[in-house]
C-alpha cells in the first residue's frame, strides 16, 4: 500500500466541519445506554475513508469508537449501521474477534443520525501485506491467525446465530456479477474499458457448479484487522459494512488475491520475494485454508480470483466516475481511480487463465 493511502486511513484528527454534532447530547446518551461511561469526553475523527463517519471518544477511564450513518440524506438502505451493528453483536456472542458493541441509537436526535458505540481495542494494524515490522520467523504465524480467522468466519451457522435474514442465500455470483455489470455500464462519464467488457460478458455464462452460503465479511484484508500487541493473534477483524450471507469462496479468493495485487492498489504481495520474507505460498495458503474447511482443494481457482478482481475494478470504475464529476475530489479517490484499468487488466488475465 503507497505511503499516501496509509496516512489517509491512519489514525484520527480534529472532527471536521461536516461530520460535527452535538457532543454534550451524545454524552448524556452514553450516561444512559453505556455501562461504565464518566465523562468527561473528547472526540477525534479517524482520518479513515470509511462510508460511515468514524469517532474516536476519549474518557478518563476508556476509550469508545462511534459508527454514524452520514448526516443529512442518503439512499435508502446505505450505510445500514444498525446493520454492522447487528452482525458484530452476533459474532461477539460466539467468541469470534469483534469489538464488543455497547449500544445502537436510531434517534436522529440525539446527534443527527443513527450510530452505534464499541469498545476501542487496542492492537496493531498492519497496512503492508508484507508485515514489515513482525520478525521474519514470526510472520507465517501471523499468516496462519490470518486464514485461520477467515475459516472460522464461514463454517458459522448463521440459522443458529438468526441471520437467516442477514442476505439472500444461495445465487451469489450471479447476483453480485448482475449488480457490478450494470452499475459499471451505467456510468457513462467513467467510461467503457475492453477488458471489462469482455468480463461482463464472460462472467454469466462461466460460474462454476456448487452453491454454498455463509457469512461473508466482503473486505477481509490485513489492514481490516488489529493483532495483539505482541502476538500473532487476531484481535478483532473491523469494517462489517460489505458483510452479508455469501459464497464463502468468493470471500476467501477477495481475501487470498492478496498474493496477486499489486501493493498501491490495497494491501498486496506481488513482486515481493516471499520466500526471503518467510511467508507462505499462495498454494501453502489456500491449502491450509482447505484443511481448515474440509475441502479437497479449490477448483476453479481462477475463475474466483477473475471475480473478485472485476468486482474490485468496478467499485475503482464508480470512483472514477465520482472523481470526474468533482463529487469525490480526494487525493485517494484520485488515485484509485487511476488504478481501475489495472484492475482490469487482472481479471481479464484471470479470466483468460480460466479459458485456457
Amino acid at each position: 500500500m503507497s505511503a499516501l493511502t496509509q496516512d489517509a486511513n491512519a489514525g484520527t484528527t480534529a472532527v471536521r466541519d461536516a461530520y460535527r454534532f452535538d457532543e454534550a447530547a451524545l454524552a448524556r446518551w452514553m450516561a444512559d445506554h453505556v455501562d461504565g461511561f464518566s465523562g468527561p469526553m473528547t472526540v477525534e475523527q479517524f482520518k479513515g475513508g470509511q462510508s460511515n463517519p468514524t469517532y474516536k471518544l476519549v474518557t478518563p477511564t476508556a476509550a469508545y469508537v462511534l459508527r454514524r450513518k452520514p448526516p443529512g440524506q442518503v439512499l435508502a438502505g446505505a450505510h445500514a449501521v444498525d446493520r454492522e451493528a447487528r452482525i458484530l453483536s452476533a459474532l461477539g456472542a460466539t467468541g469470534f474477534p469483534v469489538a464488543h458493541i455497547h449500544g445502537l441509537c436510531t434517534d436522529d436526535g440525539v446527534i443527527g443520525s443513527w450510530f452505534y458505540v464499541m469498545e476501542m481495542v487496542e492492537g496493531r494494524i498492519f497496512w503492508d501485506a508484507t508485515f514489515p515490522d513482525v520478525a521474519r520467523d514470526q510472520r507465517p504465524a501471523y499468516f496462519d491467525a490470518m486464514n485461520a480467522a477467515i475459516a472460522r468466519l464461514h463454517g458459522l451457522d448463521y440459522r443458529a446465530l438468526g441471520l437467516e435474514d442477514y442476505g439472500r442465500p444461495g445465487n451469489y455470483f450471479a447476483r453480485q456479477i448482475d449488480r457490478w455489470s450494470k452499475q459499471y455500464l451505467a456510468d457513462g462519464d467513467a467510461g467503457r474499458d475492453p477488458d471489462m467488457d469482455a468480463l461482463v460478458a464472460w462472467l454469466p455464462a462461466n460460474i462454476p457448479d456448487g452453491d454454498e452460503s455463509s457469512i461473508v465479511h466482503g473486505d477481509f484484508r490485513c489492514d481490516n484487522m488489529i493483532f495483539h500487541a505482541t502476538e500473532p493473534r487476531v484481535i478483532a477483524v473491523l469494517d462489517w459494512e460489505l458483510s452479508t450471507l455469501g459464497h464463502p469462496l468468493a470471500d476467501f479468493a477477495y481475501h487470498a488475491m492478496m498474493y496477486q495485487m499489486p501493493p498501491h492498489i490495497v494491501a498486496g504481495l506481488a513482486g515481493a520475494d516471499l520466500a526471503a520474507l518467510n511467508i507462505p505460498s499462495e498454494a501453502d495458503y489456500v491449502a491450509a485454508y482447505c484443511a481448515r474447511t474440509g475441502r479437497d482443494g479449490i477448483a476453479n481457482w481462477d475463475f474466483y480470483i477473475a471475480f473478485n478482481y472485476f468486482r474490485l475494478a468496478a467499485i475503482f470504475h464508480g470512483i472514477k466516475g465520482r472523481v470526474i464529476r468533482g463529487t469525490a475530489a480526494s487525493e485517494h479517490a484520485r488515485e484509485r481511480a487511476q488504478s481501475f484499468p489495472l484492475l482490469a487488466k487482472l481479471a481479464h488475465r484471470s479470466m483468460q487463465k480460466c479459458r485456457a
